[in-house]
This record gives structure tokens, sequence and C-alpha cells, in this order.
């Protein structure tokens, strides 16, 4: 069981819904420390089409002032045809300033996804569908919830268990969590690892699979992100609802975050550049 100094208080709110379009995304609003671990997340983006292009040169710009090193991937990593000349039109090319300079990506599996593409080098995933690895004080685990077997949930507790890493940060593709109307909540894989992720001290969660931007009030302790328009979108998908802490479907996004400490920094950017929210999670028991 993880100590309680570990469990999440809930969000300090910072800014969101910024109301200048003109905001780039470079501009980044993190705290951009030297030795924190900076990452951004997507979901939902390979479609092959201009507003993925889009959203992978706003990663670009942002990279230049903020130099994250790695993207978590939430599934759907590519819709329709996967031919080896869809990888190239549907990854390679969309993110090839990045690729070049050595930024690693690290896919989980989405509902569109055949199960080749673990075999696919760029993903990282190294032939597995499920799969944990840790960077500075953090350990992530890139769960397969297509495909939420008992042979996975075993593992998913004995990782979970094992892990000594200060933050848990668990990402797959359909939400424990979610207001939109398109496909909402999964309640049913909600009930087979939400009680797992609660004992093990899980500290936030991200998914895609619903077409929008959601950050959701802390669950149990946990924070939860539905972050899966890097390609798709479904605009006005949104419902109103009190578990929504911030919202955004009017445009395809993507999210910056960074973790320093004891604190986790978030940006969620527009394909256009804007900022359309931010803020920081801090671990329960720490003084400000």
């Amino acid at each position: 069981m993880a100590s309680a100094e570990l469990r999440l208080s809930p969000i300090v709110f910072l800014a969101a819904a910024l109301a200048s379009a003109a905001l780039l995304a470079q501009s980044a609003q993190l705290p951009n420390r030297s030795d924190s671990l900076k990452f951004a997340a997507i979901g939902d983006n390979g479609t092959g089409e201009r507003p993925q292009y889009e959203v992978a040169q706003q990663m670009t710009r942002l990279h230049s002032e903020f130099p994250f090193d790695l993207v978590i991937m939430l599934g759907d990593n590519m819709y329709g045809s996967q031919r080896p000349a869809d990888f190239t039109r549907k990854f390679e090319q969309p993110y090839a300033p990045l690729l070049s300079i050595g930024v690693k990506f690290q896919a989980s599996l989405g509902n569109h996804d055949t199960p080749e593409q673990i075999f696919y080098k760029p993903y990282n995933m190294n032939g597995q569908r499920y799969y944990t690895y840790a960077r500075n004080n953090v350990r992530f685990f890139a769960l397969d919830s297509t495909l939420m077997d008992r042979k996975q949930v075993a593992w998913i507790e004995s990782a979970l268990r094992d892990s000594r890493e200060d933050w848990k940060i668990c990402y797959f593709h359909h939400p424990l969590y979610s207001n939109a109307a398109r496909h909402g909540s999964s309640v049913d894989l909600r009930t087979l690892i939400e009680p797992i992720f609660v004992k093990y001290g899980v500290n936030v969660v991200f998914s895609g699979h619903d077409h929008v931007y959601e950050r959701i009030q802390p669950q149990k302790g946990i924070n939860y992100f539905v972050s899966g328009a890097a390609g798709q979108l479904r605009p006005g998908n949104m419902r109103r609802s009190s578990q929504t802490a911030a919202s955004f479907d009017q445009d395809q996004s993507f999210m910056a975050v960074e973790i320093s400490g004891t604190d986790m920094f978030f940006q969620a950017i527009s394909r256009t550049g804007k900022t359309v929210d931010s803020g920081v999670i801090r671990r329960q028991g720490q003084a400000r």
C-alpha cells in the first residue's frame, strides 16, 4: 500500500481557457526547470491529415523552448490503412523534427490499432501490449485497455506493487472517467482496474478515445486526463458535469507536462497554439 504522502491533493488551478488566441505554444507557462522530467501526451493522433500535422508543428515549436524528450501516446495511433506507407505518412512525417533530435515516443494501443504495432520500433513497445519504464522519479505504466485480460490485470497489480518511484502514471486508451457524449466513461474497465490504482497509489492517469480534452476532478485521490484530440476531433461533444474541472472540444490539442519533485505541471495546447487549460498537481502532505 502506498503511503498517504504519495496521494494527490486537489489541483491548484493556475490558468484555464486563456482568452488570447494569439498565445503561441512555444510560450510555455511550465517552470521549465533544468532537472525536471518533461514530456508531451497525444491521443487519437494518427489520421495523416492536416490537423495532425499542425498539432505536430505546435509540438515542435514548444520543444524549442521546453525541451521534452518523451511523448506518451494514448492509443489510436493510426486510423484506417496501416501499411508501411501509412506509418510514414501518419507518424514518421508529422513528427520527423522531434524524431530527428531523439525525442522518444512510447505508445499504447487503441481500438483502431492493429496488434502488429507492438513491433513497430519507433513506438518503443518492444513487442509488448503493456509495459513499464521509469524516468527520473516517475514510473510509467502503458496498458492495453482494448484487451484487458486476467493476465494483464495480474501484471498491473504486480508492477504497481513493486514500483518504488515517487510518481506512478498510468496511460491507456479508454478513459475510466469521461463526460464526452460519444463514448464517455468506460465503467466496466473502471470497476476492474481502479481499485488496483487506488490500492497502490497511482497519481495520474492519461487516456484518449473521446476526441476532446478533459480534466476530471480528482477521483479517489487520482487525477484523470482525457487527451484524445491530437488528430481527431468531435466539436461540441462535451456534456456539462460536476466531474469536469476543465474541458475543450473546439479544436485539436495535445498536452505538455513537467514533473519536478513533488509537483506536476500541465498545459493543454490547441492546434493554433492557444493554452486551453493549465495548472499544477502537488502530492498531499507537501507544504507550500
